[in-house]
């Protein structure tokens, strides 16, 4: 039988005198009892010789099932029998000199040959092979997953013992060295097979604890020793009539040979266990790491045995949800770096639909296809296989929803999802990672246990975070000397609140925009000076600069609300003050209560008290990290229903940080308020009704400050209920409280203000402070005189 596969017939008893007695203690360098120790403790290999040989057939099955290459004695006189070698530098295997051989031949078995792609009579170049050349240490195999199958097909066999072939297949071929993709032809119990070296996992001892980490690899160029302990796995090759019968446990060696005890088989190391976040280009994201590796890889380091007496179960989906910007796909594009084994599968939600009937459902099958195909041949020792969905809610919207697109098909994928992920026939080797910016347009029933029941929000970095970003991103120039001594990242991270990681890049982008334009040729665009550009620095007036290009795209810019307050606030009396204590307290409460995370306050008044002013300013005094401004302004030429939808939008924003302030700026205007008839908008009213009171979610902290100018009217319509403080603001109401507004803002010399206050004594003041600051400013760019002055503050009064 074995003549059709290109070996000779079997000899056990070989009548050549001078044939070698085949063995299995090859002389290579043997795995030490420690192989943690120095290389210059490991043997050395035999004299390097190269050679040039035709290839020729192997001279016996004997050699075959041994896995070696047989040459002549005389190419190798003073090479060690079993000594490794490797042909066209890809493929190793041990030498076993035989007479049998021709000289200047190389005899390879049909396996070999249709492995390296060889034909008889080419020429192929042999040089010993010293596996330890490269003075590391890994070297050595952990793990060896092998499919197998009959060399010549069979009707019908009996199970394999699984323990018995791993047995053989160590007795064997101990101390060899194996290389994926490799076949051998074995014999085991009379009967020949075919094994395919699928997959190795390569032993590192050299680690900074001295502690064995591990590296699966199906790349033919990785190469290592197979060991008493490595574990063997054997899997029927797809299609095969072969079955394999696997006992519960399985017996092997401790690593390090100390002595053989029972211990689990060991699970394939899923994460690199050196890799670091900032070697990935990730900042900021250390807590929610630490929570996706808890729940979603936990189950999969554990030993298979511990697993199955623990019950359990394997997460099968996680969902990253948050604002555009912070790192969701960032994580998706590095994960392939972080897991071992199979390349973890990226689609862009979009993709998967397609204009040809049906065509868009078969997309998501086809994702799945590797994984059933592999969980059907291995079971639970399948390797886990990732699929990374970007802009999931894209494709995986509501059904039955007018968010559809009407044709049928988003529910049709949707249901297709549903099924693959958590169907009648389950797949536990695989994770499903999805990124999506709005978490409520996914369909419901992909958000529960079973599919994307981890549900992590990726949020904007804090202080520490947005540090942590700006090293990523100016490393290089750091470790070039390209930034100057006055860069300070301590103070650029406390400048960029509200910053996503993707606005700090850009940040860092443009002030290297500015320091590049600094080094242009005079009169010129577009022409660098080549003498000046080498000396480039970047300065912190570079960054600083930048910060006037880049704006936060999540809550508003500081300058924007400073601006609400460009004289600073004047507390003419003691009621002002009054609302500063009480609503730094109110700030307190939120900050540091364990149960009052939702405050809101309203601030009312006549037009021109300065509402706004103080409201700005107390969201400013708060140093929360996270402040966004509703008004008027930012929903002007918008429909009712746009209206709504901004309103919802603004609402989710302030959630995104662990402490938020939402400054709700004339409520009156927002909800469409008319004086004539009295008009307004009911939805509009009954939204920020039920968001002024929805609690934010956990971990979060959100103080609401609203302005109005229309208290009786929020009153009538409930709306102010919904505030837990109401404080008034009053305007200014006597002469004195003129005079420390006029001596504030330095307006007039003091004979000029004395005269004004003398005036205005004998008239009734009520005017609010920005009012009155506005007929001031007016004056005094006007050159108005003492007498003008007055009688505009009194038709400001009466108008």
């Amino acid at each position: 039988m074995m003549e059709k596969f290109g070996f000779n017939k079997v000899t056990n008893h070989p009548t050549s005198s001078s044939q070698s007695k085949i063995t299995h203690n090859i002389a290579i360098p043997h795995p030490h009892p420690h192989p943690h120790l120095p290389y210059s403790q490991h043997p050395r290999q035999a004299e390097s010789m190269r050679k040039q040989l035709l290839v020729g057939n192997a001279p016996g099955n004997d050699v075959v099932v041994a896995n070696c290459v047989a040459v002549n004695p005389s190419d190798f006189a003073n090479v060690p029998n079993r000594t490794p070698v490797i042909l066209d530098g890809v493929i190793v295997y041990s030498i076993a000199k035989d007479d049998r051989m021709k000289p200047g031949y190389i005899g390879l078995a049909a396996n070999m040959r249709s492995w390296g792609k060889y034909s008889y009579d080419q020429t192929v170049h042999v040089e010993t092979y010293d596996i330890f050349s490269s003075g590391q240490q890994q070297q050595y195999l952990g793990a060896v997953d092998c499919s197998i199958d009959f060399v010549k097909a069979k009707a019908n066999s009996s199970p394999l013992n699984h323990d018995d072939l791993v047995s053989i297949f160590h007795q064997k071929y101990d101390n060899q060295i194996l290389q994926p993709t490799q076949v051998i032809y074995m014999e085991y119990h009379g009967v020949y097979y075919c094994v395919k070296i699928e997959q190795v996992q390569v032993i590192d001892v050299n680690t900074k604890d001295n502690l064995p980490s591990f590296k699966d690899s199906k790349d033919i160029s990785t190469k290592g020793i197979l060991m008493k302990s490595t574990d063997v796995v054997f899997y029927p090759f797809e299609g095969s009539k072969i079955t394999i019968s696997k006992n519960k446990s399985l017996k092997s060696k401790i690593f390090g040979g100390y002595g053989s005890e029972t211990r689990h088989r060991a699970r394939k190391q899923i994460i690199n266990p050196d890799f670091k976040l900032e070697d990935l280009g990730i900042g900021g994201l250390d807590a929610e790491f630490q929570d996706i590796f808890r729940r979603a890889f936990n189950s999969r380091i554990l030993p298979p045995e511990i697993a199955e007496r623990l019950d359990y179960k394997h997460c099968k989906g996680l969902l990253l949800y948050g604002p555009p910007g912070t790192g969701k796909t960032l994580i998706a594009r590095k994960l392939s770096k972080m897991l071992n084994g199979k390349e973890p599968k990226i689609v862009n939600g979009p993709e998967m639909l397609s204009k040809y009937v049906g065509a868009s459902e078969e997309n998501i099958r086809n994702l799945f296809k590797d994984a059933e195909a592999e969980y059907k041949q291995k079971g639970e020792d399948s390797d886990l296989h990732v699929i990374i969905f970007d802009e999931l809610d894209s494709v995986f919207k509501q059904r039955g929803s007018g968010k559809s697109d009407g044709t049928g098909v988003g529910d049709n994928v949707v249901n297709q999802l549903l099924s693959k992920m958590d169907g009648v026939d389950q797949l536990n080797n695989i994770l499903v990672i999805g990124m999506t910016n709005r978490l409520d347009l996914i369909d419901t029933a992909l958000l529960r246990p079973g599919r994307f029941e981890i549900q992590i929000e990726i949020a904007l970095p804090d202080e520490k975070g947005r540090r942590d970003i700006f090293a990523i991103h100016t490393k290089k120039l750091t470790e070039n000397g390209l930034l100057t001594s006055d860069v300070n990242l301590d103070e650029l991270s406390i400048l960029t609140k509200n910053f996503t990681g993707a606005e700090i890049e850009g940040l860092c982008n443009s002030a290297k925009s500015y320091a590049i334009s600094r080094h242009t040729k005079k009169g010129s665009l577009a022409q660098i000076d080549q003498e000046s550009i080498v000396n480039m620095k970047i300065t912190r007036n570079d960054f600083l600069l930048a910060l006037t290009d880049i704006r936060p795209a999540f809550g508003t810019d500081e300058e924007d609300l400073t601006s609400q307050a460009k004289h600073g606030i004047i507390q003419f009396n003691q009621t002002i003050r009054h609302i500063f204590e009480k609503g730094q307290s109110i700030i307190d409460v939120v900050r540091s209560s364990e149960t009052e995370t939702l405050r809101s306050v309203l601030l009312y008044g006549p037009p021109g008290v300065g509402k706004t002013a103080i409201a700005t300013t107390l969201a400013l005094n708060s140093d929360f990290p996270f402040i966004k401004m509703l008004s008027a302004e930012t929903l002007v030429g918008m429909g009712e229903a746009k209206k709504i939808q901004e309103i919802d939008s603004v609402f989710r924003d302030v959630h995104k940080s662990p402490l938020n302030v939402l400054v709700i700026d004339k409520i009156e205007t927002i909800i469409n308020y008319n004086p004539i008839g009295p008009r307004f908008s009911n939805d509009i009213l009954q939204v920020l009704d039920v968001y002024l009171t929805k609690q934010p979610p956990k971990g979060r902290r959100l103080l609401i400050i609203g302005t109005t100018s229309q208290f009786s009217v929020l009153k009538h319509m409930n709306l102010t209920d919904s505030f837990n403080d109401i404080i008034a603001v009053p305007p200014v109401k006597n002469v004195e409280e003129v005079g420390k507004v006029l001596d504030r803002i330095g307006f007039m010399q003091p004979d000029d203000r004395q005269e004004i206050l003398e005036q205005l004594s004998s008239y009734e003041v009520n005017i609010g402070v920005k009012s009155l600051i506005d007929v001031l400013m007016v004056s005094k760019y006007s050159k108005d005189t003492v007498d003008e002055v007055v009688n505009n503050i009194i038709e400001k009064m009466n108008g």
